[in-house]
């Protein structure tokens, strides 16, 4: 049985947390392209030599919503904690088609607790 967009993305947060690399790697499609307000349109090659390498900043990472928007369209809102104790909380808009990621576009949330 396929799995759902939302099943593939989930599993994808456990690769990265995890670092499962291999398992991770056949989770992404080979046009994978990733966009955050560090990095614009990374493949997946960049993305698994920059970006999946990095779960150790992170001494916990929650995820408070995954919600699908449409039959392709995964939507995640996640808290994490880095190394520093300091907490944020960004949002993924994440593109699942044909049992694999094909996008992943990030947005940064402010500090968790901080006063404007």
């Amino acid at each position: 049985m396929a799995k759902s967009p939302t099943d593939v993305v989930q599993a994808a947060f456990r690769c990265y947390r995890s670092q499962d690399r291999e398992a991770a790697l056949a989770l992404y499609a080979e046009d994978f392209s990733f966009t955050s307000p560090q990095d614009d349109h990374l493949d997946k090659e960049a993305f698994f030599e920059r970006c999946f390498p990095t779960a150790d900043r992170f001494v916990e990472q929650r995820m408070l919503h995954v919600v699908p928007a449409d039959e392709e369209l995964v939507l995640v809102h996640y808290e994490y904690e880095l190394t520093t104790g300091d907490r944020y909380r960004n949002v993924e808009a994440i593109t699942v088609r044909d049992g694999l990621v094909r996008e992943v576009q990030v947005f940064f949330g402010g500090k968790v607790g901080a006063r404007g």
